[in-house]
Parts: C-alpha cells; structure tokens; sequence
C-alpha cells in the first residue's frame, strides 16, 4: 500500500528536496505552500514528472482550515514550513512568531486531530544560543540568542507536550546550516554559501561578518534528507519522541569556506581565484560556533551521513554554476 505524506514548506529549498526523494521513491505527496519564501520552479518540475502522486495545496500554515486540509488523509507529516533567518527574525520578530510558532500549533493540531501515524519537524541548532559547550550535545542547550531560536525551541516544548499529553509521535531535527542545490541566493536574508557563490561568479567580492574564524557544521542537503527518511520509516521505540542534531559533525570556519568556493569555482573561472574578500561587523544573535555530536542520530536512527561539507560544496557549486 502506498504512503501518504504532507510536507508543508514543499516548494522551498529543503521541502521541495524533500518532496522530490519521496516521490522518487514511491510515495504519494501533498505539498502545503503559501509561497512568502517557496518558489514555483521548485514545484513544476514535479508536477509535471508526478502528475499521479504530487499534489500541490497553496495555502497558509497560519491558517487552521488550511491545516485541516492538508492533513486529509496523509500518514506522516514532514513539517518544514517556517520564516527563517536570525536577522529576519530581529528585524520582524511579530511575523517569525505568528508563523514559526502559531503556525506549528496549527499543524501539530491538524495532526492530532488527523489522527497521523508520526509528525516530524524541522527544529535549528540556533536553539543551542549561548551555550559554549562543543560539540552540540541535544540535552545541553544554552540561552536563546533571536527571536528565531526563541520560535524554534518552543516548537520542540509543544511537541513534548502534545506527545506526553495527545500520544502523537514526534522526531524533531535540529538542522546545522543546511545548504545545496535550489538554495535561493537572492533576497536580502540569503544564507552564506549560496550569497557567497553568487558573488564569486558575478565577480564581486563576498562580504565576511567579523574576522572570517567563525565556524559552522556545514550539512548538505542529501545528509538532511536521509535524517527525515530515517525519521518517518524508523521502528525503533526508542527513537521516537527525540530531537536530534541533523548534522555531518565537522567544524567550518568562513574563511575555510571562502576558500573551497575559490578552488571549486576557480577551476571553472580562472578569475575567482584572485577575487579577496571583505570583512564587516559581526552579526547580532550569531552564535560564534557551531558543531554537532551525530552519536545520538547514529545510535537510535542509524545515520550514516554521507556528504563531507567539502563533498557536498563541490555537488552544490556545480548545481549553481548551472542554475544561476
């Protein structure tokens, strides 16, 4: 019998990746999006090679009726709908708020209510906040340092209690800096990697914040796919009602960054290679490091991340160079 999922946030960079393995592997998918940040070029191609198994629902997760709908008759809730961004959340923390966690109230609600067989979401490391602990360990988080780590960690609190209080099931992932192939590098809260490639080949110099050494677990997106495969399909009981780090568990500096993006698009463009980078402030709410711990995921989900950050930049590099 095929499987049923709903995966809200399906046309943006990680859902619509997301949507895309499912339905190359037999699934039947809905996909909620209102489109504030998805895009329709992530949608068409699969409408159009899945005309039987893709559904695409445009509606507003700030919506209960819209949840409701979605939820009809999926088994599995993939849950990755929400506004991202550290400086986004600062300069509007109303609407981070009203969509990152009265959105996520209401799937969580629908779900229940739908009665599905497991919701998994997307959860951050921002949740980490001040903690200096290295590397990031799930039980061991510090002080929420944006508005965004603030709606992220109350979203794992409200799947706690749903799953103590209604028995749903949940697996939350706690993403490290998830980049790869459809991230947008437009817009003004574009993440680092695909802002940074941009630049490269347009031959503008990348702007650094602060001095470049601080580090992030870079996660390719096929890394993140497995983690929410492995979520859905687990048998495991104990492995339920967890969050995990969705990570590789290698440490990046920005200037290592800068320079795997010169070698790789240096080797299509001669050019790149001398363009130098600029520096700026730091960035208000960053967290200066970032690492996982992966042992939990390996032990309970059995994880197995196959994409090293330096493996995974050189397959998004090339996906940029022929997209952008």
């Amino acid at each position: 019998m095929v499987t049923k999922v709903l995966v809200t946030g399906g046309a943006g960079f990680i859902g619509s990746n997301l949507c895309e393995h499912l339905l190359e592997n037999g699934y039947t998918v809905r996909c909620l999006d209102n489109f504030a940040t998805g895009k329709w070029q992530n949608i068409i191609p699969l409408i159009n090679r899945f005309p039987e198994t893709f559904e695409m629902l445009v509606g507003d997760i700030r919506k209960i009726e819209d949840c409701h709908k979605a939820v009809d008759g999926v088994e599995y809730v993939f849950h990755e709908a929400a506004l991202g961004s550290v400086p986004r959340s600062i300069n509007d923390p109303i609407t981070t708020n009203n969509v990152n966690i009265g959105g996520f109230l209401n799937m969580i609600v629908a779900a229940r209510d739908a009665g599905v067989n497991r919701f998994i979401f997307a959860a951050s490391s921002s949740t980490y906040g001040d903690s200096k602990t290295l590397p990031k360990v799930e039980d061991v988080i510090g002080k929420p340092l944006s508005p965004y780590a603030i709606t992220k960690y109350v979203d794992e609190l409200y799947a706690d209690v749903f799953a103590r209080t209604y028995g749903i099931e949940y697996i939350g992932l706690r993403y490290f800096n998830v980049f790869g192939r459809r991230q947008d590098p437009h817009g003004a809260y574009a993440a680092v990697i695909p802002l940074f490639v941009k630049k490269f080949m347009n031959h503008e110099a990348p702007n650094i914040n602060g001095d470049g050494e601080y580090s992030r677990d870079f996660t390719y997106i096929d890394n993140v796919i497995q983690m929410n495969m492995l979520a859905m399909t687990t048998t495991n009981p104990e492995a339920v009602n967890q969050i995990y780090n969705t990570a590789f568990g290698e440490r990046t500096t920005l200037n290592q960054l800068v320079g795997y993006l010169r070698e790789f698009l240096g080797a299509k463009d001669d050019a790149i290679k001398s363009i130098e980078t600029t520096h700026g402030p730091n960035r208000t709410g960053d967290i200066p490091h970032s690492l996982a711990c992966i042992d939990k995921a390996k032990r309970l989900l059995g994880y197995a991340p196959k994409f090293s950050m330096r493996d995974g930049l050189k397959e998004a590099v090339d996906w940029y160079w022929d997209n952008l």
